[in-house]
């Protein structure tokens, strides 16, 4: 089949009718819900328990474990 020709709301049913096919219902819809949009903000939550370091720290902590795996 050639997709390349094909609107995205064909490739998207097409897409479903295999998942439907392959994994049956439950597992299609399983499938669909590990896609799901999520909540909160993961930006300002990340700044919350990510250490704050530059690039040059991040850098000199990069060739530190680089170097004591080496040895």
């Amino acid at each position: 089949m050639n997709t390349e020709y094909l609107t995205l709301n064909e490739i998207r049913t097409i897409g479903f009718e295999a998942l439907l096919r392959e994994l049956g219902p439950v597992g299609a819809i399983r499938f669909i819900q590990q896609y799901e949009t999520g909540r909160g903000n993961y930006t300002r939550d990340r700044r919350k328990w990510l250490p704050k370091k530059s690039v040059l720290e991040i850098g000199r902590q990069i060739i530190k474990e680089r170097q004591s795996k080496s040895k």
